[in-house]
């Protein structure tokens, strides 16, 4: 009786040559010497041109090589010295295990309807060695060949080197491990069998629908069918996150600003509990007592607020959260919703928000410059410019006071404390120039042809400085606003808007109003908004 197989081919055996073995060759059953092959039925295997079959000995992959330890390979019956003739009995089938395909594009190979050999557990029986031609050549999927009782000869030692292949796992070794071809068919196929089938697992295997008889090679034992578990060494790979994990921290991002909340607080908490267990100590308390966080002013310092700086505290709060918040607009923004070219320049084109950043930026500038010459002319700069040496240990004593929860008594009607002062003299005098330098380095206003100018001043240290300083603007106000409401909010708002030092809801009433006419601002800067007045000073456009 006769069964259809496919031969499995392989690499070519030279570059650029056809893959191996050829389309009409059968493999040998040579293996070690020369093989005998038996029929146990009438179908005789056609022998080549009526020569013995005599193919070169050992060459796994070759065309003497026993191809028939590979679950899904070639159906071929190489023989081996096993010590008596191999008789293959109980023939299964399994699914054929499909690699690259042979041309750009095309199908897995071989097809997924060519005939396999199974995995099954065979029977050895004794057979007369009687010699007989090799096999007829195979065609194809329709050539075919009859079960037959293999005969190997004496064969000791090992073969040729094997001829390894991927990996079992990602990163693993090549499969099968380095060494030579085994002397016996049966430890051969012990160990090139890779396929797990859950037939093999209970000594069964799957019938293949159109097929009578298959034609079963011995594999090892079922229990042994199954992929080798990586060692864990030095080619071990850790196993990775699962995927499912990684984007549930990505897709909330309230996880992480949670978590951030709980370090602040862990930190604040750890500051308070060291300035708790200073301010306890002799000399901490002498220092307390010699430097209590401010020094006197000079005698000719204002006292109170003008109206002017009321104003002007309004306008600074307005436009500084105006610049926050398109400056993260123009960081974060990739395509804008419209452009800005000005009446001289038409070549000349940047994002809307990008105008409206900078036209912010303007106005903050002609508001400080007002401010700055105010500051001077009404005398209040000695409020905020420190006078005295003394303002550093103050500053010390007043961030112990602070630190420790014990604050400090203050009055900001007549005298801020030094870490008030050296705050509000950084927020006036360094941080809001750098930000000024910097912005007009970064914006239009910079000439384009000072090359020398630029390469002293290049736009990367521009970018690198005035990032940072927005972040302390950030800080500042906030800190600011706590310290307004956690000190006396009445009475400090006040202060700043109501130009009066007494406790009543005036200033708060004043505040409440410049809340709402902010948060307005932001709701209205929008495209749909801005464009009609950026349109007054230049030209506004699609991109």
């Amino acid at each position: 009786m006769t069964v259809p197989v496919a031969i499995r081919r392989g690499l070519p055996r030279v570059p650029g040559g056809d893959p191996w073995p050829p389309a009409a060759t059968s493999p040998a059953g040579r293996v070690g010497s020369e093989a005998t092959v038996s029929r146990p039925g009438d179908d005789a295997l056609a022998g080549r041109a009526g020569s013995e079959a005599t193919p070169p000995a050992g060459r796994v992959g070759s065309e003497a090589t026993a191809l028939a330890g590979r679950v899904g390979s070639a159906a071929s019956s190489p023989a081996g010295r096993v010590g008596s003739e191999a008789r293959v009995s109980r023939p299964h089938a399994t699914s054929i295990r499909r690699g690259l395909p042979r041309i750009a594009g095309g199908e897995p190979w071989p097809p997924a309807t060519s005939a396999v050999l199974a995995s099954a557990p065979s029977t050895v029986a004794p057979a007369p060695a009687s010699p007989l031609p090799a096999p007829a050549a195979v065609g194809g999927a329709d050539a075919s060949v009859a079960p037959v009782s293999v005969s190997p000869v004496a064969a000791s030692g090992t073969g040729s080197p094997l001829r390894r292949g991927l990996p079992r796992l990602a990163g693993g070794e090549p499969w099968p491990p380095a060494g030579f071809a085994p002397a016996a068919v049966g430890e051969m196929a012990a160990r090139e069998s890779d396929v797990r089938v859950d037939g093999a697992r209970r000594g069964e295997a799957p019938v293949v629908p159109g097929l009578d008889t298959v034609a079963a090679l011995p594999t090892r034992p079922a229990e042994e069918a199954s992929v080798p578990a990586r060692p864990a060494g030095a080619g071990a790979v850790p196993p990775a996150r699962p995927a499912a994990e990684a984007r549930g921290l990505q897709e909330r991002p309230v996880l992480r600003w949670l978590a951030l909340a709980g370090i602040l607080v862990v930190g604040a908490a750890l500051v308070v509990l060291v300035a708790r267990l200073l301010i306890v100590r002799p000399a901490v308390q002498e220092f307390l007592l010699a430097y209590p966080g401010e020094y006197l002013l000079p005698a000719d310092a204002p006292i109170g607020f003008p109206a002017w700086l009321g104003w002007q505290h309004f306008c600074n709060v307005f436009l500084m959260v105006l610049i926050i918040r398109s400056g993260l607009q123009v960081r974060r923004e990739q395509r804008p919703a419209a452009t800005w070219s000005p009446r001289w320049n038409r070549a000349r084109k940047i994002s809307l928000n990008l105008w409206f950043h900078q036209s912010l930026d303007l106005l903050w500038l002609v508001n400080g410059v007002v401010f700055m010459v105010l500051l001077f002319v009404t005398g209040q700069w000695v409020r905020i410019v420190p006078t005295s040496w003394d303002v550093f240990p103050n500053a010390v004593s007043a961030a112990l006071q602070y630190a420790s929860l014990d604050w400090p008594t203050e009055h900001g009607w007549v005298n801020y404390n030094s870490l008030q002062q050296l705050a509000y003299f950084t927020t006036v005098f360094i941080a809001a120039p750098l930000a000024v330098l910097t912005g007009i380095r970064m914006s239009g206003l910079w000439p384009a042809k000072a090359e020398r100018l630029s390469r002293i001043y290049p736009v990367g240290l521009a970018r690198a400085v005035h990032f940072p300083v927005m972040l302390y603007f950030v800080g500042f106000i906030v800190v600011h606003v706590a310290l307004v409401f956690s000190t006396g909010a009445l009475r400090n708002l006040n202060h700043m808007y109501g130009g009066q030092d007494a406790v009543n809801w005036v200033g708060f009433a004043i505040f409440s109003v410049s809340l709402l006419v902010i948060a307005g601002a932001w709701v209205a800067a929008r495209p749909v908004v801005l464009a009609p007045i950026a349109g007054l000073f230049g030209t506004v456009g699609r991109r």
